[in-house]
């Protein structure tokens, strides 16, 4: 006679059979994925996303990327080069070699020409003798709209972001040449930014009773790389009104931005950076408006000593 094996047994065998799968990588080095619970807070790798695809007004395409860091707390640096390339063509497509933990979405696009058509631009990423891939293409259903934006940050199309057209924002660094900076030395970083106010911030939220259901919920102010153990996104989306955030895109050092974002003022928003060693940074700052983004990069040129460990 066949025993018929329980719904609870079932589970714990499928998951010892999961286990048992995920326990070796192809390097040989011993491990349990992060679906298990396990969190790997250095010494994991970063995986290329391919978010989608723009169309712009002049029938050229916009492909978008982001990443996957799977580290919680680990920041890898990767340079442009065969563990950080795209192909075919340039290998420097204007990717990040900064790496911040957990999932980053719509970080950087590369441009190509009315005539891409099937043609495919692959960004591939080698970390610790792990290699991935994103493979972008001009898929009709990788189409990233107003609304698909919207629904990826925060599900911001809860109040309808398409009732008015909604154009990205305009950011660009008031310095076009290379700013002279020193370690451990704040040095300011200025940005001009600006929008077209959509989508219009929503109504003050109610306190008690069924007002408070209707509308979407207030969201967060935007926040900065770390909350607690756990990391969060660079860029969070917000309601408020434009917002910049500053960010590490390429340089070996550590960068400390005081603030790290900043509502928008008359058209203007600034930060001090500071470094922690000699070299050459590129800063990203992202301008924000709750859908869409768009950056801005400033390159800074920093000579010193950097401190040590025990001062």
């Amino acid at each position: 006679m066949q025993r018929r094996v329980s719904g609870s047994a079932r589970v714990v065998l499928g998951l010892a059979i999961a286990l048992a799968v995920f326990a070796i990588r192809p390097s040989g080095q011993s491990t349990i994925p992060q679906l298990a619970g396990i969190r790997h807070y250095s010494g994991d790798n970063v995986a290329p996303v391919f978010e989608g695809w723009e169309k712009n007004a002049d029938g050229s395409f916009n492909l978008v990327f982001g990443y996957l860091n799977r580290n919680y707390e680990e920041e890898p640096e990767i340079p442009i080069g065969p563990a950080n390339s795209f192909s075919p063509g340039s290998a420097d497509r204007g990717q990040p070699t900064h790496f911040y933990p957990r999932r980053q979405q719509f970080m950087f696009k590369v441009h190509v020409p009315a005539d891409f058509g099937k043609q495919e631009l692959v960004w591939t990423l080698t970390r610790d003798g792990r290699t991935e891939k994103a493979v972008a293409h001009l898929a009709l259903e990788w189409e990233l709209t107003e609304v698909v934006y919207s629904q990826n940050r925060a599900g911001l199309n809860r109040d309808s972001v398409t009732a008015k057209p909604n154009t990205p924002p305009v950011i660009a660094a008031e310095s076009r040449a290379a700013i002279a900076a020193v370690t451990s030395t704040p040095v300011t970083l200025s940005f001009s930014a600006t929008d077209d106010g959509q989508p219009a911030p929503p109504p003050p939220r109610a306190t008690t009773g069924a007002a408070r259901r209707s509308g979407p919920p207030q969201e967060p102010a935007l926040i900065n790389i770390r909350q607690g153990p756990v990391q969060q996104q660079i860029i969070k989306p917000t309601r408020q009104g434009l917002m910049v955030t500053w960010t590490l895109w390429r340089g070996s050092g550590t960068v400390k931005f005081d603030p790290p974002s900043m509502l928008v003022k008359d058209g203007k928003a600034a930060t001090q950076a500071t470094f922690s060693a000699p070299g050459t940074y590129v800063i990203r700052a992202f301008a924000d408006d709750g859908v869409l983004l768009e950056g801005g990069d400033v390159t800074v040129t920093v000579t010193g000593a950097a401190k040590s460990a025990g001062r």
